[in-house]
């Protein structure tokens, strides 16, 4: 027994001490650094880099959209005359307000038209045939162009004597002038849309290739035709790609400086006078520098209306999806 006794005692291990103690809020002090500190600190060069490009530059835009900047003022543009908000004041008496328009309008009906071009082109060219190659880079080929090019073969074939005017005389219609007047509006839509189709495009054709192979033999054995598929199967997976293409769009549509520029020239119709060009046209032209600023950030902050809402909803998708609010 004795032995027994003694070999038993020697095979258990021995009795574990009191769990040691820890001091209250070290473990979390230790967890906070590698949770919430050392991410920050990797994200510090993205956060210099930012404020280097975007937060000085901007709120130098701000400092001289309060002052009174112009040529006379520019070399000692630190001791101009702080005038507050005239200079936003003026922004509206100059035509502002007639540029945001044109230049809304424009980007609305550009992004409008572009869909329906863009998602039936993803359609066409999404299950594989003959050609499909050949297909899809035609279809870029108006989004590979430079915008000047663009623009520049535009504006040679929308001469008086162009090419277009041409062809209408053939058909006995009389063109007229597309650069200026009432249809130069025109002009610049037709224009945006022939060159920014293909983004839609692009992103309808993206969104098709991550659809399931088998819902569409799903849809195929139950007998559906083209277009409850294309309804039921097909749009649904483009909603979210293709909401996200035309925000997109419509901000680019909205910055184009380039098209309206060559096509037209600065100063830009009436017409045609959108917030890039009126912006440039103060600035380095009539050298209002601080009327231009203010209206840079009218424009800034037009722009970052449906950007906002479109974050925000985006954010309410994914709280919905399971997130807490």
């Amino acid at each position: 027994m004795t032995d027994d006794r003694t070999t038993t005692q020697a095979v258990l291990p021995p009795a574990a001490g009191p769990p040691e103690r820890v001091e209250p809020g070290r473990e979390n002090r230790r967890r906070g650094v590698t949770e919430r500190q050392r991410p920050l600190w990797l994200l510090a060069p993205g956060g210099l880099l930012m404020t280097l490009i975007i937060i000085i530059p901007l709120g130098l835009a701000v400092y001289i959209a309060l002052i009174d900047l112009d040529q006379y003022t520019l070399r000692r543009w630190l001791d101009a005359e702080f005038i507050g908000l005239k200079n936003f004041t003026e922004a509206f008496d100059s035509g502002l307000l007639h540029s945001i328009w044109i230049s809304v309008s424009f980007a609305v009906l550009s992004t409008i038209a572009t869909v329906p071009f863009g998602i039936a082109a993803a359609v066409a060219t999404q299950n594989a045939y003959r050609g499909r190659a050949l297909v899809r880079a035609v279809f870029l080929i108006p989004y590979v162009l430079p915008s000047f090019v663009v623009a520049t073969v535009w504006r040679t074939m929308l001469q008086p004597d162009g090419i277009v005017n041409s062809l209408l005389a053939k058909a006995g219609i009389d063109g007229g002038l597309w650069l200026s007047g009432p249809k130069s509006y025109w002009t610049l839509v037709l224009v945006e849309i022939w060159a920014a189709w293909p983004f839609i495009y692009l992103m309808a054709l993206a969104a098709l290739q991550s659809v399931d192979g088998e819902v569409h033999e799903a849809s195929a054995i139950d007998g559906a035709d083209w277009w409850p598929k294309l309804t039921h199967v097909i749009l649904p997976y483009l909603r979210g790609p293709v909401l996200l293409a035309c925000l997109l769009a419509t901000l680019n549509h909205i910055n184009n400086f380039t098209l309206p520029f060559v096509l037209f020239g600065a100063p830009a119709p009436d017409d045609v006078n959108v917030m890039p060009m009126i912006v440039y046209v103060t600035s380095f032209q009539s050298l209002r520098f601080g009327l231009s600023a203010a209206m840079a950030i009218v424009s800034l902050l037009l722009i970052a209306i449906p950007l906002f809402v479109y974050l925000r909803a985006l954010r309410l998708d994914v709280h919905e999806d399971g997130g807490q609010k």
